[in-house]
């Protein structure tokens, strides 16, 4: 189920963002280009793209729920603490033969000298 709604949301998000790329921009974006002005005091008729727009956000919001609501009732006897403690203990490997020449020498190892030359 939860993958169902899922799916869904995904879809929706999807649309979302295409739908409202397709959208004409009406100019002044953030607030730039003038405005509210004086001329018509009511709203602009809305337009069946917009119609869409909102239909798909609140899709998307109902997904968005439904899917907050299933992971609350998948996890109510679980906590992130008890898998934690559940997990298994780490399985140690095997050194390698000759895995020392690869590693840098130890702190307490004097540093390589050039040899003199006599």
């Amino acid at each position: 189920m939860e993958n169902v709604i899922l799916v869904v949301h995904l879809i929706l998000a999807l649309s979302l963002i295409g739908i409202v790329l397709l959208q004409r921009s009406e100019g002044g974006g953030l607030g730039m280009g003038g405005g509210g002005g004086g001329t018509g005091g009511g709203r602009a008729s809305t337009s069946p793209m917009a119609k869409v727009t909102w239909g798909l956000a609140i899709a998307f919001i109902a997904t968005s729920i439904a899917l907050t609501i299933v992971a609350a009732q998948n996890s109510a006897d679980t906590s992130v603490l008890d898998r934690i403690v559940d997990a298994p203990a780490p399985v140690s490997t095997p050194e390698l033969p000759g895995a020392d020449s690869l590693l840098p020498p130890a702190s307490t190892d004097a540093p390589l000298t050039p040899p003199r030359a006599d």
